[in-house]
């Protein structure tokens, strides 16, 4: 089995469905997620299936109306890219919207890591 754009696609589209099941169906059973923030080199580090489901699920409560915007997605051998724009509403209201990348490495057709960076731009105003 071989990654492809229109599996990252479909990867991608679980997100804005915020629907975990669905994005943990795409990750392996050694998966590492990489968020694009944390006290770390490589932001914070989640490692397992559990963990970085935990992971995963606290963009959507952290970010209760997140969406992934504009994706695109390219896929070289076990090595591919996202492109996104990530919007949504901070917890003190202000509006969110930043462009990023994901880069991931793919083992058996499925995504081993999940490396995140996402440009450091201030949140807008509150909508009012």
């Amino acid at each position: 089995m071989q990654m492809t754009t229109d599996l990252l696609a479909q990867f991608s589209a679980a997100w804005n469905r915020h629907d975990i099941d669905g994005l943990m169906n795409f990750m392996h059973k050694e998966c590492i997620f990489q968020t694009a923030a944390g006290p770390d080199v490589c932001g914070t580090r989640h490692v397992g299936i559990n963990a970085v489901r935990a992971a995963f699920e606290s963009a959507w409560i952290n970010v209760p109306d997140a969406q992934w915007l504009n994706d695109r997605h390219f896929v070289d051998g076990d090595f591919g890219v996202s492109e996104w724009t990530f919007v949504g509403t901070a917890a003190d209201g202000s509006r969110i919207e930043t462009d990023g990348v994901d880069i991931f490495t793919f083992k058996d057709g499925k995504i081993q890591m999940k490396n995140a960076f996402r440009k450091n731009r201030p949140n807008l105003p509150a909508a009012k």
